[in-house]
């Protein structure tokens, strides 16, 4: 009897950084479903970790999951460039490091509170609710914020006609 090759079992769901994936999706973009990590992040972690990020998520075994999670926790040791990290310089620490899922929030969240209470530009923008960075205020950041007041007329004009 010939010997029948066994495609390795597909799992649908992958946990990677405390994070489920989809097992149908690549690697490449699975990866980027997790919170703080882009495509970019996530081609330099395949890259480090050795495995191919067009290979589909649950085709992986446990010691592959074991290498992409050690990547992703502690990217500098494993050779990846600073500029790719999203925390360089961090203000409390001075470290270069990257941080994901509810890191990343929190030190979002604790970002933010610290400028409003030093009360910089971008602190008062936060504290008015208005936009931080730059855009128009004229329209497009009213969104969800009340009802919005029109124009009165002038009690000699006329609705839709000339005067």
């Amino acid at each position: 009897m010939a010997e029948q090759q066994t495609q390795p079992q597909l799992r649908h769901l992958v946990r990677i950084a405390q994070t489920d994936i989809d097992g149908k999706k690549t690697l490449l973009f699975a990866l980027s479903k997790i919170k703080g990590i882009g495509v970019t992040f996530a081609n330099a972690v395949c890259n480090l970790a050795q495995i191919d990020s067009t290979r589909k998520t649950g085709t992986l075994n446990d010691a592959d999951v074991a290498k992409l999670e050690k990547v992703i926790n502690d990217p500098l040791d494993a050779g990846m460039t600073p500029w790719l990290l999203n925390r360089r310089k961090d203000f409390e620490t001075g470290i270069d490091k990257h941080v994901i899922t509810g890191d990343l929030i929190f030190n979002t969240e604790n970002d933010i509170k610290f400028m409003k209470r030093i009360k910089c530009y971008k602190g008062i923008r936060h504290i008015l609710g208005q936009p931080v960075r730059g855009q128009r205020t004229r329209s497009k950041f009213r969104k969800n914020k009340g009802r919005v007041i029109g124009v009165k007329l002038s009690s000699g004009a006329k609705k839709g006609g000339k005067t």
